[in-house]
């Protein structure tokens, strides 16, 4: 992290594209990492957290491990690893689908919804602190220019 910084802080004419791709990578660097010191003193990492979210989005009903992997932001995590720690954490349960014994379901418990709503109003916060140095029309214009980016 500290070479991506000196890249930046240095005099040397770098590529506009290269000090863009440098920028986002080194602002992704810093939100992941304060992200996840916020969640640290829960138990769960941000992947984790992001899984609960999902099987919360569900209403009570069920989810697989392929929708779980679809929805997620990071597509390279583990997924069953995943739902596997949290398990062991009673904040998700498995089961096999009583009509198809293939299918495994997948549920968030009440633990997991209560430890939500003990961490959501940390996490919005945490989003408010990392983004109070921008104005309402800089944050709608940095989401449009990021969308536009992924598109």
């Amino acid at each position: 992290m500290k070479e991506l910084e000196s890249l930046l802080k240095t005099k040397a004419k770098l590529p506009l594209s290269k000090k863009t791709v440098l920028n986002i990578t080194f602002a992704s660097i810093l939100i992941k990492d304060e992200v996840s010191s916020v969640l640290k003193p829960f138990d769960v990492s941000i992947e984790q957290f992001n899984v609960l979210r999902i099987l919360r989005g569900q209403n009570g009903n069920p989810s697989n491990l392929q929708d779980i992997q679809e929805r997620m932001i990071s597509k390279m995590s583990n997924t069953t690893r995943l739902v596997d720690k949290l398990i062991v954490k009673d904040l998700v349960e498995r089961h096999i689908c009583e009509k198809n014994r293939r299918k495994v379901e997948i549920f968030i418990t009440d633990k997991g919804l209560k430890l939500l709503t003990i961490i959501d109003p940390i996490i919005d916060k945490t989003e408010d602190d990392i983004t109070a140095g921008l104005s309402r029309d800089e944050l709608e214009q940095l989401n449009l220019l990021l969308t536009k980016l992924r598109t």
